[in-house]
């Protein structure tokens, strides 16, 4: 049984075409996916991510709790409404799923997970959840818009009640507050996205979606699809879950060894796992491929490398560079001259540091 939305006899009426993914049917483009990316990377435009699953913790242990569940720390979370992203481990080091959580009390944090993992999520925090008394709770009621690009900010800013104007306005990277949208909606306004451009993530309550929806398009926010999500993040460096790692790979090998906080005295669920890698020396790594002649590298291409077969992870063309682009995870150690296995031809690559694009341009090198 497919799951809808409450956006999707909107997107239906754009004329979207519809696809199934992680069991959600969900919008991949209303027109065209390359005139939907350029669009958030120069102007506004919105996605439906109401398929995101929205989980609330409350308890007086919570702190507590995340600090035992996830890799990063949330002792890093003093203020409220601060956000951090992190990976949540299983016993052997793997990545259950990659998540943002929010501090909005000590006894009240907000995780917002991914969808096609919502029910192995649940399980395992609920799991872990009880030996610490904490209440886990879904949160179903609620849909998700994210406004992205140069000037998302402004335009949700305009919609907003008089008094909210200055107070969003000044909103921090990785933070969220609460404010009154269009005829003094509540929504959760959250200074985070997943397309390297600036923007909000807007949780509102279901019944004010379409509403909110109709207030962005108007004020010139142009729908986007799954389709410009994808090429987005990927040109942004972000990772995708299932396809960029998974639970049978650590972060050390996912490039996120940045979300991990060692700290003293926080034994979290496979932190063992991790030290033992980082103590041995990490045997895979990811890194960003760029293919110069024409091409495209897609999922599953083998690697060729001075040490051994790697494979592409995320690989699509990328229209800011028009250029094909991709990560891949190859055996560590100097690669030599690296090629990508595409339908027996093999052709070269240049293997690079990614994100491929910041602020809508070409990062260095790339």
């Amino acid at each position: 049984m497919t799951e809808k939305t409450v956006l999707n006899d909107t997107h239906r009426a754009l004329g979207a075409r519809m696809v199934d993914f992680g069991g959600w049917d969900m919008p991949i483009n209303y027109g065209s996916q390359i005139e939907e990316h350029h669009v958030v990377r120069r102007d506004a435009g919105m996605f439906d991510v109401s398929h995101m699953t929205v989980i609330d913790l409350h308890g007086a242990r919570t702190r507590e709790f995340l600090r035992h569940l996830l890799a990063n720390s949330v002792d890093k979370l003093k203020v409220h409404g601060k956000a951090l992203y992190s990976c949540m481990l299983n016993e052997q080091g793997g990545v259950i799923d990659d998540l943002i959580v929010y501090f909005l009390g000590e006894e009240f944090f907000r995780l917002v997970v991914n969808a096609a993992t919502r029910a192995k999520d649940l399980e395992w925090i609920e799991k872990q959840a009880k030996a610490f008394g904490v209440e886990v709770k879904e949160r179903p009621d609620f849909a998700m818009i994210a406004v992205q690009g140069p000037n998302a900010r402004a335009k949700v800013i305009g919609l907003l009640a008089e008094v909210d104007h200055e107070r969003i306005g000044k909103l921090g990277k990785f933070a969220a507050a609460a404010a009154q949208g269009p005829h003094g909606m509540p929504l959760f306004v959250a200074r985070t996205g997943y397309t390297g451009e600036d923007g909000f993530e807007i949780i509102v309550p279901q019944e004010h979606a379409v509403a909110l929806w109709q207030a962005l398009a108007a004020a010139g926010v142009a729908p986007a699809g799954l389709g410009a999500r994808d090429t987005l993040r990927l040109e942004a460096g972000m990772n995708l879950y299932g396809q960029d790692m998974d639970d049978a790979v650590s972060p050390w090998e996912a490039n996120l060894g940045w979300t991990i906080t060692l700290d003293e005295g926080r034994d979290f669920i496979g932190r063992k796992v991790l030290e033992a890698q980082k103590a041995a020396g990490v045997k895979r790594v990811m890194v960003g491929l760029v293919l110069d002649e024409k091409g495209v590298l897609r999922h599953g291409q083998p690697v060729l490398t001075a040490n051994g077969v790697g494979e592409i992870l995320s690989g699509s063309f990328a229209p800011t560079l028009n250029k094909a682009v991709a990560f891949a995870r190859i055996p560590a150690g100097e690669p030599g001259d690296v090629r990508v296995d595409i339908r027996g031809k093999e052709v070269p690559v240049r293997v690079v540091k990614y994100p491929f694009v910041r602020d809508g341009k070409p990062c260095e090198g790339i």
